[in-house]
């Protein structure tokens, strides 16, 4: 498994969220993951949430190695 930086621009209102790091087994993954941890179910390519954006927005960046299993490692919420 890896983590991965995902990150967005695109929505910077309230009650947002602007980052997250999750463990993935690779980017398609990772990219799917909502950054909510209550957030169950993944993203697919043509969903949005108010609260994160659409995976076009979403950028994704691997910065490490890790024995975590799959979801949110930690994430970064603009509560409003």
């Amino acid at each position: 498994m890896y983590l991965y930086l995902l990150s967005q621009d695109v929505n910077g209102a309230y009650d947002t969220y602007d980052s997250a790091v999750v463990s993935a087994k690779n980017e398609e993954e990772a990219i799917t993951i909502h950054p909510d941890v209550e957030q169950k179910e993944t993203l697919s390519k043509c969903d949005s949430y108010d609260s994160w954006v659409s995976l076009s927005d979403v950028s994704v960046k691997c910065i490490g190695k890790t024995k975590e299993p799959k979801g949110v490692i930690c994430s970064s919420y603009n509560a409003g």
